[in-house]
């Protein structure tokens, strides 16, 4: 068996230097049949290595219930099968543009603050995640004849926190669980830090996008000893909705990844290929600077990360260019890049039938109604992913005075007596409209994902602060959520008062079909429709916005089949008054 390990300035496999050259590429976030193909790309890029992260609440969505955590020993399978070495960074924090930074919404429900450090409630969920997680990553290290040279002890955690018994409490449960490869760390370049987030004995690694020299010098004045690594080098960079496409120039790109290179290190592209947050699991950060105290800015779907490999498997011409890159550190001659997947045969529009009223839709598979004095949150009514809508009625007589959701999250449609009176967010709590009684007020609240990355991790969803009228509370709220994954497993819609098609853009869950000839890789576009999410045939695409950027979402060829396919779209702001042609499938 091969034995990895770290000298005073080199990764040693058996005791001969090699450089790792990684590109990040998350299982999640690309079909499982797509694997093969997405690895071939990075072995012909010129990479030997593959780095992911694990969600937990991907697979553990509530405690105890543990879903196929075993994809991620059939991901590090597919990479031993290309030819690569592999990285897990299993968390249980991991950022990366996901929900919640992948932290199940009950866990930091129960927690609060004291998530992500040595609380003991916090640790002994952290350890019984882990208990069925590593049995899939320690079979397969690299002294067991399989592909994982490193593992990572949290994720930039001295971007975070300062709780140094936590990190070496986590260092420790990995070592007892059988471990046995070299562990790591990833931070920023900076002091606070490199210093903050370190382990005594483990190795120290950099995260940047330029300026490869200062940040290995910074490494290098924390720790003296160990290879040079860049854990994340960002080659380009995500996307909000509501804000512009990002994109990064293939040449710079290029030049500063010889920069690492030059310096004798070894590096980990974030990301080679970036892939797509299906099923509305993209998360969202805080502006507002280091403080993170701004608003919010929800990630979208496609996390296509202006990569080398784009969202649709594609080399790019940054991919190109590091290919010339790497093949100058490369032990003999790349590997030719694989045929690319099948396309759709030809553009193919959605034939919408049957819908359903978003309250019908609510009351079939939505979870029970609670009542109480105040709001529950979304962490209450164990909703992570979804909507919840809250009932209050506005004793009267009394006059018309304004209503207000105080702490809202993230987006409210506001209905007074079955009309629709406006919508509130952040920074817009305040109905228009004032609100006389008798009333029956209803609240749909979205929310657009929780904050991936800073202080404001964790924070709750809902209406969090109370609903006021003029300057009374309005007590006796009635609420019911709906999770997404509620739709996921359902056979059809005959659970909910099903219809024809409204015909003026009611909100609800519309039912098509589209007839496929030459199943292969589409994009779905959805001109004219608001906010919602998509499926086809079961398979959660995600959300879709009309803020953009982002105009389409991707459809791997893998979920079409010839002939029928069943869509559905649970629209939550409003759809175009003419539905026909309104949704069409394009080859990518």
């Amino acid at each position: 068996m091969s034995e990895f390990t770290v000298g005073d300035a080199d990764f040693l496999l058996d005791g001969r230097p090699v450089r790792v050259l990684s590109g990040a590429l998350h299982y999640f976030r690309v079909h499982e049949e797509q694997w093969g193909h997405r690895l071939a790309l990075l072995r012909a890029m010129g990479l030997n290595c593959v780095e992911t992260y694990v969600p937990w609440n991907l697979h553990e969505p509530r405690p105890g219930e543990v879903r196929d955590v075993a994809a991620v020993g059939r991901f590090l399978d597919a990479a031993h099968a290309a030819g690569l070495w592999a990285i897990v960074r299993p968390g249980p924090y991991i950022c990366a543009e996901w929900e919640n930074g992948g932290l199940p919404h009950w866990v930091t429900g129960e927690s609060g603050r004291r998530a992500r450090t040595r609380d003991a409630g916090f640790l002994a969920r952290v350890e019984g995640w882990f208990g069925r997680l590593l049995p899939e990553v320690v079979s397969r290290q690299v002294d067991r004849g399989g592909p994982v040279i490193l593992v990572q002890v949290e994720n930039e955690y001295g971007s975070y926190g300062s709780d140094a018994r936590y990190l070496e409490r986590l260092a420790q449960v990995l070592r007892e669980a059988g471990v046995t490869v070299p562990l790591c760390t990833s931070d920023g370049p900076e002091g606070q830090m490199l210093s903050g987030g370190s382990v005594p004995g483990v190795l120290a690694t950099v995260n940047f996008g330029s300026h490869a020299r200062e940040a290995f010098g910074a490494l290098r004045r924390f720790r003296s000893w160990g290879p040079l690594m860049c854990m994340e080098f960002w080659c380009g960079w995500f996307d909000h909705w509501g804000g512009e496409h990002v994109v990064r120039e293939a040449g710079d790109a290029a030049r500063v990844l010889r920069e690492i290179l030059e310096c004798g290190a070894s590096v980990n592209l974030y990301m080679a290929h970036g892939g797509t947050s299906f099923g509305g699991w993209a998360g969202a950060n805080r502006g507002g600077g280091v403080r993170h105290e701004g608003p919010l800015e929800p990630d979208v779907t496609s996390y296509d990360y202006d990569a080398p490999i784009d969202e649709y498997g594609r080399p790019t011409e940054k991919f190109w260019r590091f290919r010339e890159v790497l093949a100058g550190f490369a032990e003999g001659p790349l590997p030719q890049p694989p045929p690319a997947p099948a396309v759709l045969g030809a553009a193919a529009g959605v034939v919408l039938s049957e819908w359903a009223a978003l309250g019908g839709v609510v009351e079939a598979w939505g979870g029970p109604e609670v009542g109480g004095p105040v709001p529950p949150t979304f962490e209450e009514l164990d909703v992570d992913r979804g909507v919840v809508r809250y009932v209050v009625d506005v004793p009267g007589p009394r006059g018309a005075y304004p209503l207000v959701a105080r702490g809202v999250r993230d987006l409210a449609v506001v209905y007074v007596d079955g009309v629709r009176a406006g919508v509130l967010g952040e920074g817009e709590d305040t109905l228009g409209v004032p609100v006389a009684g008798h009333a029956r007020v209803e609240l749909w609240v979205e929310s657009l994902g929780r904050v991936n990355y800073g202080p404001r991790g964790g924070e709750a969803k809902g209406i969090t602060g109370g609903l006021l009228h003029e300057r009374q509370f309005l007590h006796g709220v009635r609420a019911r959520g709906l999770r997404l994954d509620a739709l996921e497993s359902v056979a059809d819609v005959d659970a909910v008062a099903v219809r024809a098609l409204p015909g003026d853009g009611s909100r609800g869950l519309y039912r098509g079909a589209v007839e496929v000839r030459g199943a292969g890789d589409a994009r779905l576009e959805l001109p004219g429709w608001g906010r919602g999410f998509v499926w086809v045939n079961g398979f959660a695409l995600g959300r879709y916005w009309s803020v953009g950027p982002q105009r389409s979402l991707y459809v791997p060829g893998p979920v079409l089949r010839e002939g029928g396919n069943e869509v559905w779209l649970l629209e939550l702001d409003g759809a175009p008054v003419e539905v026909g042609g309104s949704l069409v499938l394009r080859p990518v």
